[in-house]
């Protein structure tokens, strides 16, 4: 199993940026995948990004391509969301999450291991 834990969410005004971090204890094999979803009030979770911890395949839902980055720092064990060009639909809870499987999914129930999420506010 994986620990992941998340910071850096926050407020934000619409236009701006913020960067989340996800750190996992526990080995992280070169196949496993990590992600982000986010839920927000009232919806199911959705798929935001995903990349092997390799960095050999990346994935982004067509609302956060061209704004939001994910990265890895393989020596510090940690994920990276960098979100550019915040709009207000983009608030939400947002979660890490580790698939201890190869292969990119969207579907969060094939992700293995959660954070606790980070709260994610866009003002307009």
């Amino acid at each position: 199993q994986v620990q992941l834990v998340e910071s850096g969410g926050g407020l934000v005004q619409a236009g701006g940026s913020l960067r989340l971090s996800c750190a996992a204890s526990g080995y992280i094999f070169s196949y496993y995948v990590m992600g982000w979803f986010r839920q927000a009030p009232g919806k199911e979770r959705e798929f935001v990004a995903a990349q092997s911890w390799s960095g050999g395949s990346t994935s982004y839902a067509d609302s956060v391509k061209g704004r939001f980055t994910i990265s890895r720092d393989t020596a510090k064990n940690t994920v990276y969301l960098q979100m550019n060009s915040l709009i207000a639909e983009d608030t939400a809870v947002y979660y890490c999450a580790v698939r201890r499987i190869t292969g990119i999914t969207i579907t969060p129930s094939l992700f293995n291991d959660w954070g606790q999420g980070t709260q994610v506010t866009v003002s307009s």
